[in-house]
């Protein structure tokens, strides 16, 4: 049965007077679109915080994805749900990480915690019914010491400080006698028991009989040393796993005095463990590759003097001198100097991007979110063969490297739909295999055979049936699938979007900034009778440099050159209504510039007659149209038009090769407008006239047919994009709110790596699908041999043979090409 949680979480809605604010209605739409999310609903409190009600299931979306949907619509977290992000010893077997996870949650005020094979653990609490001090209790007493915070966004009271990419949490004390490698040193220890014991019986004629039991007895303490603690804490749990069915047969076997037998079991199994530790620790090794980006110290110049710094120490305004050949230290924009940049550690470009100063240090400044992308750069990239100097606009904990290392590490630790129903199966599985043992031990009472041989085939059962390679399928895949996404520019969040990333049939695109270039420019200008364009552009002008918007911008900037010696009026109180335009106060009079559809509607007169035929024109020739009217009159009608994206047309084609059959263009603007874009990139489909709300039901109309994903900027798209079954961003590098949206995030403002993202998700489906049939298969296999008469010993050969099949298959994952 699923568990489904209901949590208040107490949250700041800046500037929100009331429940029934709009930003709050845009809080809950994101949030109930989502997965997993069955209601949300807010509450003001007598503090004049608002407290957001979220009823969901944990399965299907974790409370950190919660924390950041609600913080990337304008929320702020309160501190009473505290997160920590730790790594623990090393890389864990999946099993370990399940079971420490189910530990804590069934700590009192632990609302969510998980853990994965790369012993990343995530772990959500209520700061009123527990602390941290509790959580690293409970992992003491399951022999988990010296955790470390990974990296963090900022530093925070209940994960130690902050580590950004250059300062790394990672454990390397792992708490065995010999380290990283006890498990590995124990099961080779307990194999040399083994060999020598074997020796001693067979070829050393005289020798005490007790010696070569001794010397298995002793291979028994080495080889289930690990093994007997994971079932103790599985037993604890109330819950039969496979260490236990190993254990059993071990202890079978020694009953019946096979000790040989029962020694190369556990030696198998637990050199089976060590090595898929290893294999484990090589995914983990490509994310903590990432973290390993950013250099240490940087160039910094202070009070006149160049001084080299822990990147630790930078500070917001910082100015970096970087080097030639040299990694970038921090975010930030060029303020001197001309390079060029190998991004693809962060955003996966395969070309070395160009860079250059801004043209206003104070803007780029004051607003770093729409710094060009000329003058942007990133912690972690390489710098060519100039010298450049950068003002640093974010600390280390804070970089776009840190957050991707952060998102991806947590990421890795949720349970995808597979491993779900793996884990479930198990657990009804394991039981049943203890049955069928038990059963077989009574085999002697209908065959005629001595007790001893029914209870050895009982054993061989125990081991045969345990699906061991089972349990790893799916993990090791998904933590291969993520880390290799990561290391290719694009973030996954978790096993669930990588999964459904590559079931998809159908693709739906935003138009403006995703299948365009998202740089508009004026290409008519109609001004009414009795108006000049320069009267026209200087109204239009003045209001427009209020907003942020992408046609505002266009028109703000190019509608300059157009004044025709016009002076810019001041334009005061901006008012934005959402999808159609603005409003705004100028001379005394009130502006209103926006699509002719605004027109008409909400209290505003309708277009004259002339107005409404030079819109029809400029749609006609698929221009993005919009209307200014001053007072009550009509000042004339400004057309805009942004160019496809170059890579746009053989992306979708590439798309259309992986098995997307279906990919639509939904668009604000005007369904002529659209159907343009849509005939010069190659689509077939494309919806029109579509208000934010539109958007939204739109998706939820192609969901309800398929499975679909929503690519879009993941900042105005975002409610759409929370409704669709993925939701992908593209361009979040250095953007926080696409990186929060989004389930999965294209670093690189370049639609040509989606391919790659849907091919690898397909592959690792693939791996998924492979590794289940092998692991499936093998015990269907063994379970009918060893009734037949098969042995423990070649039976657990090839049982532990398998396991580690499935382990080396899914790191296939981290060499996949991407193509150019």
């Amino acid at each position: 049965m699923t568990d489904r949680l209901k949590i208040d979480i107490p949250v700041i809605l800046p500037d929100v007077q009331d429940a029934g604010d709009s930003c709050v209605g845009r809080l809950i739409a994101e949030l109930k679109g989502h997965v997993g999310v069955e209601d949300a609903h807010v509450a003001p409190m007598e503090t004049g915080a608002t407290t957001l009600c979220i009823h969901y299931d944990p399965n299907l979306i974790p409370l950190w994805r919660i924390r950041e949907l609600a913080e990337s619509a304008g929320a702020e977290i309160t501190q009473r749900v505290g997160h920590l992000l730790w790594q623990m010893q090393g890389a864990l077997h999946p099993r370990r990480a399940r079971t420490i996870a189910d530990r804590l949650r069934a700590l009192p005020g632990v609302l969510e915690a998980n853990a994965n094979g790369a012993g990343v653990l995530s772990l959500e609490y209520d700061r009123a019914k527990t602390s941290e001090a509790a959580v690293r209790a409970e992992l003491a007493k399951l022999d988990v010491r010296n955790v470390q915070p990974l990296a963090q966004p900022a530093p925070d009271e209940h994960a130690g400080h902050d580590h950004g990419p250059g300062e790394h949490g990672h454990s390397h004390d792992h708490g065995g006698l010999f380290g990283a490698n006890s498990e590995l040193v124990f099961a080779l220890l307990c194999g040399g028991l083994l060999v020598t014991g074997f020796a001693i019986e067979k070829l050393v004629a005289g020798a005490p009989s007790w010696l070569p039991v001794a010397l298995y007895m002793l291979a028994y303490v080495f080889g289930g040393f690990f093994t007997l603690r994971e079932a103790i804490d599985n037993i604890r749990l109330k819950r039969f796993e496979i260490d236990t069915l190993m254990l059993v047969a071990a202890a079978g076997a020694a009953a019946l005095g096979a000790w040989a037998e029962g020694a190369l079991l556990l030696f198998l199994f637990s050199l089976g463990h060590a090595l898929e530790h290893y294999a484990m620790g090589k995914a983990r090794a490509a994310i903590e590759a990432l973290a390993e980006l950013a250099p240490d110290v940087a160039s910094v110049r202070r009070d006149g003097a160049l001084v080299e710094l822990p990147v630790g120490e930078l500070e917001v305004g910082d100015i970096v001198v970087v080097r030639p050949g040299e990694r970038l230290a921090a975010d930030g924009f060029v303020v001197a100097g001309q390079s060029s940049i190998d991004q693809a550690p962060v955003t996966g470009e395969s070309i070395p991007v160009d860079k250059r100063p801004v043209a206003d240090a104070e803007a780029a400044r004051a607003r770093p979110d729409l710094l060009d992308a000329a003058s942007r750069v990133f912690a972690g990239t390489i710098n060519g063969a100039g010298a450049i100097e950068i003002e640093v606009t974010r600390r280390a904990g804070e970089s776009t490297l840190a957050k991707v290392v952060r998102l991806v590490s947590e990421a890795e630790t949720r349970r995808s739909p597979t491993q779900r129903f793996t884990d479930r199966f198990e657990r009804i599985f394991v039981p049943l295999v203890l049955g069928l043992a038990v059963l077989l031990l009574f085999a002697w009472v209908v065959v005629d055979e001595p007790f001893r041989d029914s209870f050895y085939r009982s054993m061989a059962v125990l081991v045969a049936a345990s699906p061991c390679a089972l349990a790893i399928a799916t993990p090791s895949a998904v933590l291969s699938g993520v880390a290799r996404a990561a290391r290719g520019g694009v973030l996954v969040k978790g096993g669930a979007p990588l999964e459904l990333l590559g079931s998809l049939e159908a693709i739906a695109f935003d138009k403006t900034g995703t299948l365009t270039v998202g740089e508009p420019h004026i290409r008519s200008v109609v001004p009414a009778l009795g108006v000049t364009a320069g009267e026209l552009m200087a109204v239009a002008v003045a209001v427009e440099e209020l907003s942020d918007h992408p046609l505002a911008r266009a028109i703000a900037s190019d509608g300059r050159s157009r004044l025709e010696g016009e002076t810019v009026p001041m334009a005061t109180a901006l008012r934005s209504h959402t999808g159609q335009g603005v409003s705004a106060m100028v001379d005394g009079e009130q502006v209103l510039i926006g699509k002719a559809e605004m027109f008409g509607e909400n209290g505003f007169e309708p277009l004259s007659p002339a107005m409404e035929e030079a819109i029809a024109g400029l749609r006609e020739a698929g221009q993005t149209s919009m209307v200014v009217r001053k007072g009550g009159r009509d000042l004339g009608a400004i057309g805009l038009m942004d160019t496809p994206r170059p890579e746009a047309a053989a992306t979708l084609k590439k798309l259309r090769g992986l098995g997307i059959r279906r990919m639509i263009m939904i668009s604000g603007d005007h369904q002529k407008v659209a159907e343009s874009v849509a005939k010069e990139v190659g689509l077939d489909e494309a919806w029109g006239d579509l208000m934010p709300e539109d958007k939204v039901e739109a998706i939820r109309r192609l969901k309800a047919e398929s499975a679909v994903a929503m690519v879009g900027d993941g900042v105005n798209d975002a409610p759409a994009m929370a409704n669709a079954t993925v939701g992908i961003a593209m361009g979040a590098a250095g953007s926080d709110v696409a990186l929060e949206t989004a389930d999965v995030a294209l670093m690189a403002d370049d639609l040509s790596h989606l391919p790659f993202a849907v091919g690898l998700s397909r592959h690792t489906r693939g791996i998924i699908r492979q590794n289940l049939f092998v692991s499936l298969g093998v015990v269907a296999l063994l379970v009918p041999a060893t009734i037949m008469g098969l042995g423990i010993g070649p039976a657990v050969l090839l049982h532990e043979g398998s396991t580690l099949l499935v382990v080396f298959n899914a790191l296939r994952l981290l060499a996949y090409r991407k193509e150019v």
